[in-house]
């Protein structure tokens, strides 16, 4: 077992050695869920998408490098960013050029970030070997995305066989329908289309796959068109959000079933199946409905699903209508045991016990800003919005977020983030005890950023995380 104050930023010894006997070749990442929960080391650093769209500030959109080793003098700081070369990117999602579904494949190495601009269909390739010294090797015009149709890439996963799969949420116009493209991990040129179809599928955003049981499952939000603006309800009255997931086979790249929602699950976004790759089943956060919903395949291979979690809308004197949550991101640890999300509007952030993956059951939340929590402040500096993009520990026992959802949306919801920039803080997590401590001695305040203030968004770790890993 691998002490917990050590670095996460490089594999240990005892982690290759574990992780690749059974192979007899050396690939990234780890051979299972459990070996990268317990024998990798504490996370030291952060990558952290920041953004300068839709702000006074006259610069490009960055990520940020935070210091996250208690021991370090720079801790909680952010010690380094990379400028973008173009301004208006919008940087939202990113991820790895691999990771453990190639575990077993040698030659690989997880040291390439994949960094989408959402707005100017523009991709990034970072070279992020050295996590605190990271440099822009490669950039994919929006042209180049543009000649197969597609815009607007959001979710970054790498995928056996050497590719990288990005779902693409609109066509070059900036409409619908979005579909996935494929990049060569080798040189990260444009294969194409990942899909070989369609189907009924038009709109895209999130998306999750089981190799083992050749399925992908991907998610809705709506045309570029429609979101970038800011949010309107109209529109979702006028069926131009999303109320579906998508079923796929893996290999033949078809889509196969559609399970529509409708008012149970407006806007579902952000999916996560269990890490076990035995699994069949998983959890979308159905953002505007403010549901969690279960997901299954039943043994004839038709898929089903539940609401498992419900979040009441609330009256608030500055709304003519009940708030809604508005579950907007979801992860689960990597033993599969506890699911925490987030409710941005609301301001607080949940810690569900689902060892029984049908019947969640709630230990633990933390209120931090949002239009409800009691928490407005923390060392003297006002939350700037509320818990959105989350990230734990791969040991589970630490959960960080940022407050920034979108540049459009936090300007309508909480345009101080726009004014001022947003946060990002963590809290302790006890699993044992089936509880959360919120860390107030950790802040990294995004209104210093070095430029001016910034939006943080999704944060990933040097080594893997819950949100980037799927296992073969």
């Amino acid at each position: 077992m691998i002490l917990s104050g050590m670095s996460t930023d490089e594999p240990s010894d005892t982690t290759e050695m574990h992780g690749h006997e059974h192979h007899e070749v050396e690939g990234p990442g780890y051979p299972t869920p459990g070996a990268m929960r317990t024998e990798s080391e504490r996370e030291k650093t952060a990558f952290v998408i920041a953004l300068r769209v839709g702000m006074d500030v006259d610069g490009s959109d960055f990520i940020g490098v935070v210091d996250l080793d208690p021991e370090s003098d720079t801790y909680s700081e952010l010690v380094d960013t990379v400028e973008m070369p173009n301004k208006g990117d919008e940087l939202h999602h990113f991820g790895w050029n691999t990771c453990s579904s190639s575990c077993h494949t040698e030659g690989l190495m997880r040291d390439h970030l994949i960094v989408p601009g959402q707005r100017s269909s523009r991709i990034h390739i970072l070279d992020a070997e050295d996590p605190r010294n990271m440099e822009i090797e490669k950039v994919i015009e929006p042209e180049e995305l543009f000649e197969h149709d597609l815009s607007a890439p959001h979710t970054v996963h790498c995928v056996p066989g050497g590719k990288v799969v990005i779902s693409m949420l609109g066509n070059a116009d900036g409409e619908l329908p979005g579909g996935f493209l494929q990049l060569d991990q080798s040189d990260f040129s444009i294969d194409g289309h990942w899909e070989a179809d369609l189907g009924d599928m038009e709109m895209n955003y999130d998306y999750w796959y089981q190799p083992r049981h050749n399925v992908m499952i991907s998610t809705e939000w709506a045309a570029p068109k429609t979101y970038y603006p800011g949010f309107d309800l109209d529109d979702v009255e006028e069926g131009k959000y999303g109320d579906s997931i998508h079923i796929w086979d893996w290999e033949n790249k078809e889509h196969q079933q559609t399970l529509t929602f409708g008012e149970e699950g407006q806007i579902p976004l952000e999916i996560r199946m269990p890490h076990d790759p035995e699994e069949t089943q998983g959890y979308v956060g159905a953002a505007l409905s403010s549901n969690i919903l279960r997901f299954w395949e039943e043994s004839d291979g038709v898929w089903e699903w539940e609401k498992v979690i419900d979040v009441e809308s609330r009256e608030h004197p500055d709304w003519d209508m009940p708030v809604p949550g508005l579950v907007t991101d979801i992860v689960l640890s990597l033993d599969d045991q506890y699911l925490f999300f987030s409710n941005w509007l609301h301001g607080d952030m949940r810690m569900y016990d689902v060892s029984d993956f049908g019947n969640p059951r709630l230990v633990d939340r933390i209120w931090a800003g949002g239009n409800f929590g009691d928490r407005q402040e923390i060392q003297d500096t006002e939350i700037r919005g509320a818990p959105q993009m989350l990230q734990l520990s791969r040991d589970g026992k630490r959960v960080y977020w940022t407050t920034s959802l979108f540049s459009s949306w936090d300007n309508q919801f909480y345009p101080e983030i726009g004014e001022q920039g947003s946060l990002m803080m963590k809290a302790d997590v006890y699993p044992d005890e089936g509880r959360m401590e919120l860390d107030e001695d950790f802040l990294v305040d995004f209104g210093d950023a070095p430029g001016g203030p910034a939006r943080a968004h999704e944060i990933r770790w040097p080594g893997g995380d819950c949100t980037s890993d799927v296992w073969q």
